[in-house]
């Protein structure tokens, strides 16, 4: 009997009243179940963090999700970071770890928005810390103000590069996405390749170069009613494959 594949999500350290609380958003874990049929574990971000070699033997996939907070900016250069800007050390500790054990260990990864720039900075990129206020971009960020069914409807097109991935699963070479960020990539981290732009130029996805294992990032929120999407439930059920043929790998 063909064993259901194990996703792991490293979670969010947040502040709930006087204690300190491990979460994840329902969504992802949702999508992990109805996207990619996976079974979805939460990888707890302690400081120091776990034995993550041994948490990545036990797992057949990584969903690096998105969240509130952003990386603090000095994994990836010397400028400041500005005043209110959220940051959740414990779990940049942790997932900053996790995608460069995860590429040795050639366990699938899918990262989503804040999992992006994790993947980007963890392998030598670097962030934008602000996009609305760079010359040249458009406004990425949501309006908070509307209900999140129009937050998370799609608002720009992307362009996917020719023979990618994504232009594989989308079967066309532009789609629309929703955004919800207000950062982005800057530089390039090794090894990664692009898999979309938006119309103003920003990096919007990247995968692993080949030969590599499974590793996508997208800056958008494809978990948000993914089976309802057509292309966002294609990324997961590519995930899911990549997915499933470790398992078959790990339990033949």
């Amino acid at each position: 009997m063909r064993r259901t594949p194990v996703v792991g999500l490293p979670s969010d350290r947040k502040q709930i009243g006087p204690h300190p609380f491990q979460a994840v958003g329902e969504k992802y874990v949702r999508a992990v179940v109805d996207g990619a049929g996976c079974l979805p574990v939460l990888l707890p971000s302690l400081n120091p963090p776990l034995d993550l070699e041994q948490l990545l033997d036990e797992l057949d996939g990584l969903l690096l999700t998105g969240a509130y907070s952003n990386i603090e900016p000095h994994h990836y250069g010397d400028e400041p970071s500005w005043e209110g800007n959220e940051h959740d050390p414990a779990r940049d500790a942790n997932t900053l770890s996790l995608v460069k054990l995860a590429i040795r260990k050639q366990v699938p990864v899918l990262a989503l928005c804040r999992g992006l720039q994790e993947v980007n900075v963890a392998l030598g990129g670097s962030l934008h810390q602000k996009l609305h206020e760079i010359s040249g971009f458009d406004e990425h960020r949501e309006d908070k103000r509307e209900p999140l069914g129009v937050q998370y409807a799609p608002s720009h097109p992307v362009r996917l590069a020719e023979g990618g991935l994504l232009a594989r699963i989308a079967g066309q070479r532009e789609v629309m996405v929703n955004s919800l960020h207000g950062q982005g990539i800057r530089e390039l981290g090794k090894g990664l390749v692009v898999e979309a732009t938006a119309p103003d130029g920003l990096i919007e996805a990247v995968r692993l170069e080949d030969p590599g294992p499974f590793l996508l990032a997208v800056q958008w929120h494809p978990e948000w009613r993914v089976t309802e999407n057509p292309f966002y439930f294609g990324i997961f059920q590519a995930f899911a494959a990549a997915c499933r043929e470790r398992a078959q790998q790990r339990n033949p």
